[in-house]
């Protein structure tokens, strides 16, 4: 297992929720699957997996466009958390970046920048042991543009009171790289680091 580095000028650590904290991307698919089902509409693996980090709402007006369909999305959004929330003790931490978190705790500050929804995001968190660790949690309820804008990230420095130069942003997602490289930040792809880096 590598070790993720630091950088000596970082000053604030803003991590990305699925994927890069919490080993949640297998049961985001689960849940996507089970919302398509009870639908009948076919269920699209790649559509859905390539859009990680985007709102979920966003998701299905794309969905909606590109099959030429008509779905509510409230409807679908529904169906998909009530699933997730039915089976998110099996969420597990993505033990090389929560050891981050733990050894950070107390000396730099910490925030979580996330395209889930807020009640997700903070019962992954807590499932995991870590929600009390952050100053600042932003989610798609946060009414700031969502990834690849910076908004969020540039936000969160912005109540952190640290530069963006000075944060260290840790993601797993295509959506959320590009917005911390668009806010000038540092950005570190766990991805390079996570020894089970699975689909």
């Amino acid at each position: 297992m590598k070790k993720i580095p630091i950088y000596p000028e970082t000053k604030a650590l803003i991590f990305d929720c699925d994927g890069t904290l919490v080993d949640s991307m297998p049961l985001h698919m689960k849940s996507w699957e089970y919302a398509m089902n009870k639908l009948n509409i076919d269920f699209d693996y790649d559509f859905f997996f390539s859009r990680k980090g985007m709102r979920e709402s966003d998701i299905v007006e794309i969905l909606n466009k590109e099959k030429n369909i008509n779905l509510d999305t409230e409807a679908v959004v529904n169906l998909k958390h009530d699933y997730f929330l039915k089976n998110i003790h099996h969420v597990k931490p993505i033990e090389e970046v929560v050891e981050i978190v733990h050894n950070y705790k107390d000396i730099l500050p910490m925030a979580v920048v996330s395209g889930g929804v807020k009640k997700l995001v903070l019962e992954e968190l807590k499932i995991v042991g870590i929600d009390k660790f952050f100053n600042v949690i932003l989610t798609a309820d946060d009414d700031i543009k969502p990834k690849p804008s910076p908004d969020l990230f540039l936000h969160a420095s912005q109540i952190l009171n640290i530069p963006p130069e000075n944060c260290q942003v840790f993601e797993d997602g295509e959506l959320g790289i590009q917005a911390a490289l668009n806010a000038k930040m540092f950005v570190t792809d766990v991805r390079n680091y996570i020894s089970n880096n699975t689909k």
